[in-house]
C-alpha cells in the first residue's frame, strides 16, 4: 500500500491515500493472460491474440511502474525512521527531495493509471472547426491548432496536418491533425467540445469586445484491420487541392474526397503532394469515424463520442478563455481555471486535461 503513514515528513501532501487500484487483482489477471499468450493455439486467432497482448502490455504498464513506486516508499520511509534514531541535517534534506520526487511521480502515476480506456493509448486525431463568429472564430480555430500543437511539442508527440480549410479571410475554417505518441487519444479526449473565447477583436475597428467559439473534435486512430469496409459503399474522388501549398499542390489532382455511402460520412485529405499518400490519410480519418459509429448504439452515444454533436455557439462551451476585461481560462465540466493565458496559448493545458481525468468515469474499464 501507498499511504500516508509512512512520511510524517509530508504528512497532508499525498494525492494518493490509501491504494490506488487492487493490485492483486490485476497480477491475476496478468498471470492468467500470460498463461493463455503460452497456449500452442494461442496465434490460431491473430486478431484476438494481438489484442490480448495489448491489454496485457497495458496491464503490467500500470503493475510495473507501481511496484517500483511502492519500493521507493517504503525506501524514504526508511530513512525517516533512521532520522528519527539518528538525526543529521544533511541526510533529512536528502530525504526530503526523494520524498518530493515520490511525490512528483506518484501524480504522473496517478494520472496514467486513468488513461484505462480501450483506445487511450492509441494515436488521436483532432480536428478544430470554426463556429459561430465569422473571421474572429477563424482566428480562433488557428489560436487553438497552434495551443494543441505547441502541447504536442512539449510532450514529444509527433503532429502531421491532414486536411485544413482556410477561412475567407484569416485563420482556419476547420483545420484537422494527427498527433501520435502513447496515450496521446486518452490525454486530448478532454478536449472535445466547443471552446468560447472572449477578447478585444484586432478585426475591429472600433476596439469592441467579441465573442467567438470554435469546436474540437477529437477520435482515436483506427487501424485499416480493425474496421470491415466493403469497397462498394466507398465513393474515391481526386480533385485539385485549395488554398496554400505551391504551384505542385494546387495544379495536380492531388487532393482525394472519400464518401462512405451507407453512413454519408465524407472526409478530405489534401495536405501531401501524393495522392497515394492522401488517400491513406483519408481512410485512416474514416476508419476512425466508422469505428465510432460502430460501437456506437444510440444516436445519443454517437454524440456523447464525437463531444455532442450541436453547433459551436454560445450555451455549449465546455471552456472560456477570457483576455479583457480580466484574464482567465475556466473550465465548466470540472471547475479547473487559471489566469494564466498566455501559458495556456503557448500549450500549458495539463491541468486541464488532468482535472478532467480524474473527474470523468471512463467509459471502458480497465479490469474488465
Amino acid at each position: 500500500m501507498i499511504g500516508r503513514k509512512r512520511c510524517p515528513k509530508l504528512e497532508g501532501e499525498w494525492t494518493l491515500f490509501e491504494v490506488i487500484f487492487d493490485l492483486p487483482q490485476l497480477q491475476t489477471q496478468i498471470t492468467e493472460l500470460e498463461a493463455r499468450s503460452s497456449e500452442p493455439d494461442f496465434w490460431n486467432d491473430p486478431e484476438f491474440a494481438n489484442r490480448t497482448l495489448q491489454r496485457l502490455s497495458r496491464m503490467r504498464g500500470i503493475a510495473d511502474p507501481f511496484l517500483r513506486l511502492d519500493k521507493a516508499e517504503r525506501d524514504v520511509a526508511e530513512l525517516y525512521e533512521m532520522l528519527r534514531e539518528e538525526p543529521d541535517p544533511e541526510t533529512e534534506a536528502e530525504a526530503d527531495q526523494m520524498a518530493l520526487n515520490l511525490l512528483a511521480d506518484l501524480d504522473a502515476f496517478e494520472l496514467k493509471t486513468l488513461l484505462n480506456g480501450e483506445h487511450d493509448s492509441r494515436n488521436a486525431l483532432l480536428e478544430v472547426n470554426a463556429g459561430a463568429g465569422g473571421s474572429e472564430a477563424c482566428d480562433w480555430a488557428v489560436m487553438l491548432f497552434r495551443m494543441y500543437n505547441r502541447w504536442a511539442e512539449e510532450h514529444n508527440y509527433k503532429v502531421e496536418i491532414i486536411s485544413e480549410t482556410p477561412g475567407d479571410v484569416t485563420g482556419y475554417r476547420s483545420v484537422q491533425m494527427l498527433i501520435s505518441g502513447e496515450n496521446a487519444y486518452g490525454y486530448l479526449k478532454a478536449e472535445q467540445g466547443v471552446h468560447r473565447l472572449v477578447r478585444i477583436s484586432p478585426f475591429d475597428a472600433n476596439a469592441r469586445r467579441h465573442t467567438s467559439f470554435a469546436k474540437v473534435e477529437v477520435l482515436p486512430e483506427i487501424e485499416e484491420n480493425e474496421v470491415q469496409i466493403n469497397p462498394d459503399d466507398l465513393k474515391v474522388e481526386t480533385l485539385r487541392a485549395g488554398g496554400a501549398g505551391g504551384q505542385h499542390v494546387n495544379k495536380t489532382e492531388s487532393a482525394v474526397r472519400i464518401t462512405h455511402l451507407p453512413t454519408g460520412l465524407v472526409v478530405n485529405c489534401q495536405n501531401e503532394r501524393s495522392q497515394h499518400k492522401n488517400r491513406a490519410s483519408a481512410m485512416a480519418v474514416l476508419l476512425s469515424r466508422l469505428s465510432e459509429l460502430e460501437r456506437a448504439q444510440s444516436q445519443d452515444r454517437i454524440n456523447i463520442l464525437k463531444g455532442d454533436g450541436g453547433p459551436a455557439a454560445w450555451g455549449r462551451q465546455i471552456r472560456s478563455y477570457v483576455m479583457q476585461p480580466y484574464t482567465m481560462v475556466k473550465d465548466h465540466r470540472t471547475g479547473h481555471e487559471t489566469g494564466n493565458v498566455t501559458g495556456v496559448m503557448d500549450g500549458d493545458i495539463d491541468g486541464f486535461i488532468e482535472a478532467y481525468l480524474k473527474q470523468k468515469p471512463s467509459d471502458d474499464a480497465f479490469i474488465e
